[in-house]
């Protein structure tokens, strides 16, 4: 009786091992057969036939077959409208990411083009629209105090040379008395030279040492303009245009520079100004073939000194604001022609 009951205790302990489900609990002695756990034969009572219990180990239980979902659960929810999460990034990187980027960059000069837009006009516009936002406030003041000296040598150089054509009679003489083909050839001659200077000096603005030489040799042929009409006209009208044109400059550019500190731009104005330099221009065109004496003269002189005087505010706006460190030569012409068309027009105010 005693060997009967420990084989049974045996059999019954071998058995509790396995659940319902047929998986074996024990993991250190488990057999495993094709990736599944091979069962452990229960022990046979002594007197069984051994030739059963050695075919039953040579018989191998063929392996558990995986348990297939079903077919709701093969198939994939469909993902919620408002569902934001995005796929991993898989690309290898390297070359495909700068590909992506030659892609975009490609996409975006064929919107420009299709604006009709040249990707170097879009840089330097939008290299333009940043120099307020990134830039250091030493290096801004610096660019103006460099404007701001040009403009004062130019203006120093014109008052000399305008000043040197009043003492020198022969030259009011030559333009009252002198015959009219040469008084007219030299007139255009001096009209003229400023524009073919400005050509290459615009060309050559941010090339140092060209740019300089170029905007000296254009304030001497402005300057030579300012000095004949200083020297035809009557010195106390001359002084008069020169205190109210200094008046109208330095008052100008301080209200320009409080109105920016303010948050104040004054870009809206470049379109009524360049309407206004137009209608001047057909002006004087008109007056030149159809003078309308004094009244005309007057009328000009209004008109250009409130256009000139809104171009001061403007130029001045674009110093401070618009204009790039490189952009010196462009800034001090503005301004210097402004001074002295605003000059030129104080002179036709105050000789009536």
């Amino acid at each position: 009786m005693g060997p009967q009951r420990s084989n049974d205790r045996s059999s019954a302990s071998l058995t509790a091992m396995w659940d319902h489900s047929g998986t074996h609990k024990s993991v250190g002695r488990a057999r495993l057969y094709n990736g599944e756990p091979f069962p452990f034969l229960p022990l046979h009572p002594p007197g069984a036939a051994t030739d059963h219990h050695h075919s039953a180990l040579s018989r191998a239980s063929p392996p558990t077959p995986p348990k297939t979902p079903p077919a709701s659960a093969q198939t994939l929810a469909p993902r919620p409208p408002d569902c934001n999460v995005e796929a991993p990034d898989r690309r290898p990187r390297g070359r495909p990411r700068a590909a992506d980027a030659a892609a975009k960059a490609a996409e975006k000069a064929k919107a420009l083009a299709a604006d009709g837009t040249t990707a170097p006009a879009a840089a330097a516009a939008a290299k333009k629209k940043m120099v307020a936002e990134e830039e250091d406030p030493r290096l801004r003041w610096a660019f103006v105090r460099k404007v701001y000296c040009i403009l004062a040598l130019q203006v120093a150089a014109t008052a000399g040379i305008a000043t040197a054509a009043c003492y020198v009679r022969p030259v009011p003489r030559f333009f009252e008395h002198g015959r009219p083909a040469a008084v007219w050839s030299v007139f255009i001659a001096i009209l003229v030279a400023p524009i073919l200077v400005m050509i290459p000096m615009l060309r050559f603005r941010e090339r140092h040492p060209v740019n300089l030489v170029l905007l000296g040799i254009f304030t001497l042929c402005c300057s030579l303009s300012i000095a004949v009409s200083a020297s035809t006209t009557v010195g106390v009208a001359v002084l008069q245009a020169a205190i109210l044109t200094a008046t109208a400059v330095i008052g100008l550019t301080l209200f320009t520079f409080w109105a920016i500190e303010r948050g104040y731009d004054f870009d809206f104005m470049f379109p009524f100004l360049f309407t206004s330099l137009l209608t001047l221009l057909v002006y004087i065109t008109i007056q030149i073939f159809i003078p309308l004496g004094r009244v005309g003269t007057t009328i000009y002189g209004l008109l250009a000194t409130l256009v000139f005087s809104g171009y001061i505010v403007f130029d001045t706006h674009m110093l401070l604001k618009r204009h790039t460190y490189n952009e010196y030569i462009v800034a001090a012409i503005a301004l210097y022609l402004d001074v002295i068309n605003l000059f030129m027009s104080q002179i036709m105010l105050t000789i009536q």
